[in-house]
């Protein structure tokens, strides 16, 4: 291995991600793999920037999947080579798999898992906590507390992997993943480390024989590790250690951040211990700590990952006693709310605050999808053509289909095409003929719709997907699909049209139409749904294609279409309330719908929605 180094001496504001993507490009990273999931989606796309800009052979991939990006990145390591892959935390669902079996076989070159947690919620269907998942696959788990800190535990994780041969997780959450810090750039590390497998069976290959001895090694490698952070000066440090207090505060990640600036605000210093390494967790090293005060807080997002560990819990407060929410964000409000509660501490209201918040007195607004988005004009078809009918869908811009109340189930990835199939089957059993109309978007279809499809059609499932292709990760970004056949640092690769994934399925019945032009599609979903009932039919599927208004409008411009309400609007507002596009407004003066030409992209497509002819042309007025 020869070990260079390009020395660097600047500073730039970055995102969170992008620091960690820094922090992977200085470590010496050489293979870098994802799948956009916010908040996790801009870590790839800063390692491309980054690998431009310095002119490094790094390999960077938008993969189909979590698991496959995962597995990509875990072999670069068998090789020797220093590899990481990003994802969201529901990613690591996916990723589940080989986690759990990457743990008992090791690695060889470092092999950092990011996973980016979202507590909360703010844009996933559940608040898991990475750290337990750690805890239950036995990987370590470093958890940074802002920008800075998760650029510097890049190569602590790199490190650490290569020590004992095991992967690492670096768990940042939403608040460092989006925050913004000044990063010093440090020294880039060049690995040159030619790429080379050596052939293990027992260990890369292990059957079953095998694997109840590489468990015993692993449980050894995490007794090491836990070790190695009993004793580590640069992790797990203790803020206002001297201060004499009879309370004191154990906190880890964003939690610990917060604490502390609530605690300098107020003038305050009690002595705080900052969790670093969750899990391992230094188990005695906290119980010394804890043996000093009366009674310690534990602070930490979104589980008891830290609480449950800590044998002797007569001395703490936490979630496990419900002093702490059990669910929920510890945004500072939270936290200042629960120190003033610990510390006896009596904050007085913010006259102020108070009052401006009160003046705000705005109603609550759903996220709704973008003015001229296709899926609308896709779900104002399906919903008109069978309003009865149920509607799985799946993760994407498009679960606000809810909105236009043609979203009724919501699951996972790829949940869309196999819970229409077991809706399917549960009213074959009773003969009952329930149209079933699936909706998933292109990247979503990719990523996990291609085995559950096949599914259907080897199991004679009956049912209609309409696939939503706007020809782009829309949700997280804009990053490519496979469809597009644009890789994750801008070239060309091989495109991998839809039509030939679903054939490739074994579907028969396939139509590809224009969203925009609703009554024909509205006639084409019929049409597919009379095929699903008929002997000789069978799984239904119509790609519904349109590129994304937002990402590319220019699709408009071609052939714009401006809209005006005429005097036939009698105000009914169905046009509001079931088209739902934000550039239609009710004008409650007049009692009458008006459009907001500020938003309106002029796609046209509203016109459908009025059933008294009221919304028309401009040029036909």
């Amino acid at each position: 291995m020869i070990e260079t180094e390009t020395k660097q001496n600047r500073a730039e504001i970055l995102l969170g991600n992008v620091a960690i993507a820094r922090g992977l490009v200085e470590a010496g990273c050489h293979v870098a793999a994802s799948y956009p999931g916010t908040p996790s989606s801009e870590i790839l796309p800063g390692v491309v920037r980054f690998k431009k800009e310095e002119k490094l052979p790094i390999y960077t991939e938008w993969s189909a999947n979590e698991k496959v990006a995962f597995e990509t990145a875990l072999a670069a390591s068998w090789c020797g080579k220093r590899a990481a892959v990003s994802m969201k935390m529901v990613g690591l669902n996916v990723a589940a798999d080989p986690l759990m079996s990457a743990a008992y076989t090791g690695v060889v070159g470092g092999f950092l898992v990011i996973v980016a947690d979202d507590p909360g919620p703010h844009s996933s269907q559940t608040e898991q906590d990475t750290r337990m998942f750690a805890h239950f696959a036995k990987v370590p788990c470093l958890d940074p507390a802002d920008p800075e800190e998760a650029r510097r535990m890049v190569k602590i994780g790199f490190e650490l992997s290569e020590e004992f041969r095991i992967p690492v997780i670096l768990r940042p959450a939403i608040r460092v993943c989006h925050a913004k810090q000044i990063i010093e750039f440090q020294t880039i590390q060049k690995l040159d480390r030619p790429a080379h497998f050596e052939r293990e069976p027992s260990r890369w290959a292990a059957t079953p024989r095998y694997r109840l001895g590489l468990h015993h090694e692993l449980n050894d490698k995490i007794s090491k590790i836990q070790e190695k952070f009993e004793t580590s000066s640069e992790l797990n440090r203790i803020f206002f250690e001297e201060e004499k207090s009879e309370l004191g505060l154990v906190a880890s990640g964003v939690p610990c951040a917060n604490a502390l600036d609530i605690l300098k605000a107020w003038g305050m210093r009690i002595p705080v211990m900052k969790i670093d390494t969750p899990y391992p967790l230094p188990e005695r090293r906290v119980a010394k700590f804890i043996k000093r005060f009366k009674k310690v807080l534990i602070l930490e997002e979104t589980d008891y990952t830290i609480e449950m560990q800590i044998l002797d819990k007569s001395r703490i407060t936490g979630r496990l006693d419900g002093f702490v929410p059990q669910a929920g964000e510890l945004v500072p409000e939270v936290i200042a709310s629960l120190l003033g509660r610990f510390l006896g501490r009596k904050e007085a209201e913010d006259a102020e605050i108070d009052k401006a918040v009160a003046q705000m007195n705005k109603p609550p607004r759903r996220p709704t999808l973008c003015p001229g988005c296709p899926h609308r004009a896709s779900f104002y078809a399906i919903k008109r053509a069978y309003p009865r009918a149920i509607f799985p869908s799946d993760i994407g811009c498009y679960t606000l289909g809810t909105n236009l109340q043609a979203v009724d189930t919501c699951v996972d990835m790829g949940g869309a095409i196999t819970i229409a199939h077991g809706l399917a089957v549960a009213h074959a059993q009773d003969n009952i003929r329930q149209p079933i109309i699936a909706t998933i978007g292109d990247s979503t279809f990719y990523h996990a719709g291609t085995a559950p499809l096949l599914n259907s059609v080897y199991n004679d499932a009956r049912y209609v997907l309409l696939i939503l292709d706007n020809e782009v990760t829309a949700m997280t970004g804009f990053q490519p699909t496979p469809g597009s056949g644009i890789l994750a640092d801008g070239r060309e690769g091989r495109k991998i049209p839809l039509e030939d994934a679903v054939r490739g399925c074994g579907v028969k019945y396939l139509k590809v139409v224009n969203p925009y032009e609703v009554n024909n599609l509205i006639n084409e979903v019929k049409a597919a749904v009379k095929y699903t009932q008929q002997e000789d039919g069978g799984v239904a599927v119509i790609i519904a294609r349109f590129p994304c208004v937002l990402r590319n409008p220019s699709v408009i411009k071609e052939n714009p279409v401006k809209v005006v309400v005429t005097d036939d609007c009698n105000g009914c507002m169905l046009c509001v309330d079931r088209f739902e596009c934000p550039s239609l407004l009710k004008d409650e003066e007049n009692n009458r719908v008006i459009i907001d030409q500020k938003t309106c992209v002029q796609c046209g497509v509203c016109i459908i929605s009025c059933y008294r002819g009221a919304l028309v042309p401009e040029k036909k007025v």
